[in-house]
């Protein structure tokens, strides 16, 4: 038995997430229907973490054990001969048999995009929250910063949630602007559930003018969900990066060409 680690890309518009679930189609049911098809086996695949419904990754990390005796950087390839156009896979390589994709994580990155102007991009819609006005992007900026270290995000996590440990270490946390499309990107050791989409939505609601930038800081110390923002819809988020002790995503891709 083998076990081998991939990076895989995927629109998730047309999908209920990551993870399998009675109510549709999940990224994480198409690898394992891929991996069925090619090598006969019942294999369950393992993922760096469950993205939400309509959520995006340029480098989700998975990794599933098998016999096959492919070379494990064919996988890839044979992989994608199997999968929709919406979902590929990168990368595979075989790994030590103790690698997690999710449990041996150190670090992941996020970023949202927001396109901004009258009219939406068409071939932007899948992938940003379309907005008519201009945000005080300097507003936004100033709340970012607030995140960054070690906090409770207690606020920032789904309503109903029954995760009790909610302390996490945020290592960056920003938004740039090119042209009409700013992007969030935030990185640290690990989300709570929505936790990147309620960051956003209070940001924007700090930058419609709605909430002061103080905002922030008395959700962040009050540890209440009614003390941040709305959650911003899924199709801007993505999930970018991925980084372990010995493999980084950011570094492969790269090293491979993307």
């Amino acid at each position: 038995m083998r076990r081998i680690r991939f990076i895989v890309s995927y629109d998730g518009t047309d999908y209920v997430g990551w993870q399998v679930q009675p109510n549709g189609v999940s990224v994480q049911e198409m690898l394992e229907k891929a991996l069925n098809e090619l090598t006969g086996e019942t294999i369950r695949v393992e993922g760096s973490g469950r993205t939400d419904s309509g959520v995006h990754a340029m480098a989700q990390v998975a990794h599933f054990d098998t016999e096959a005796r492919m070379t494990a950087d064919k996988f890839a390839i044979a992989m994608n001969m199997h999968l929709p156009e919406d979902i590929r896979v990168l990368y595979s390589e075989a790994c030590d048999p103790t690698f997690h994709a999710r449990f041996s994580a150190k670090n992941k990155q996020y970023r949202y995009t927001v396109q901004l102007g009258q009219h939406s991009d068409v071939f932007a819609r899948k992938t940003s929250l379309h907005l008519h006005y201009v945000p005080d992007v300097a507003a936004m900026q100033k709340a970012a910063s607030c995140v960054i270290g070690t906090h409770d995000f207690a606020a920032f996590k789904c309503s109903g949630s029954t995760m009790e440990r909610t302390v996490r270490t945020i290592t960056k946390s920003e938004w740039t602007q090119s042209g009409r499309f700013l992007t969030y990107t935030v990185e640290g050791n690990g989300f709570l559930y929505n936790m990147v989409r309620i960051l956003v939505g209070t940001m924007l609601e700090i930058g419609s003018g709605k909430r002061p930038v103080s905002d922030m800081s008395l959700a962040l110390d009050g540890l209440d969900r009614s003390l941040s923002g709305a959650t911003a819809p899924a199709h801007g988020l993505c999930l970018t990066r991925v980084v372990y002790p010995d493999f980084d995503t950011e570094e492969v891709l790269k090293r491979e060409g993307f």
